[in-house]
């Protein structure tokens, strides 16, 4: 699949459970929509959730900052829930096993299938300040950090960039 400029997220928003597929590239050039949905999810009860990377063609630390976010956060609620990813590639499952986040989530083996044909909806990039990006990144490597100490050493001079962008306001 060629490298596309625009990214894709498509959510089914009301299927249990919640399913997220990506089309193209997952970064913290758009991840803002992805963990606003997410937040919006938890708080309106939900608890399950799938995301599939079957055409996700790359990610970065601050996604995946973004899933282990949610990860923590149904691990916090009072019942059960669930985060899944789905039909990673190889280089995309390397990326999750590195940090950690396969041992706070499901990593299904592939077979995995939710149908996108029917009506799904399309996230809307979200037009956050600049300010308002600094913290959502921070926030996603702090999550990382929370999910797994290892990652510290990994993250901590982004850690301190980040705390001091968003300090300087």
């Amino acid at each position: 699949m060629p490298l596309n400029k625009e990214s894709v997220f498509l959510v089914k928003a009301y299927a249990e459970p919640i399913v997220v597929k990506i089309n193209g590239r997952a970064s913290y050039l758009n991840s803002a929509p992805v963990g606003d949905f997410f937040a919006r999810m938890i708080g309106a009860g939900k608890k399950s959730f799938v995301v599939d990377f079957k055409d996700c063609q790359t990610m970065d630390s601050t996604f995946l900052g973004i899933i282990a976010g949610l990860a923590l956060d149904v691990r916090k609620l009072r019942t059960a829930g669930s985060v899944t990813l789905c039909r990673l590639s190889r280089r995309n499952l390397e990326l999750v096993r590195n940090l950690g986040l396969h041992r706070i989530v499901n990593v299904d083996s592939g077979k995995f299938s939710m149908d996108f044909e029917s009506p799904a909806e399309k996230l809307k990039p979200v037009n956050h300040k600049e300010i308002e990006n600094a913290k959502m990144i921070l926030q996603a490597h702090e999550n990382l950090v929370e999910m797994e100490e290892s990652n510290k050493s990994k993250f901590q001079d982004v850690i301190d960039f980040l705390k001091n962008q968003v300090e300087e306001g």
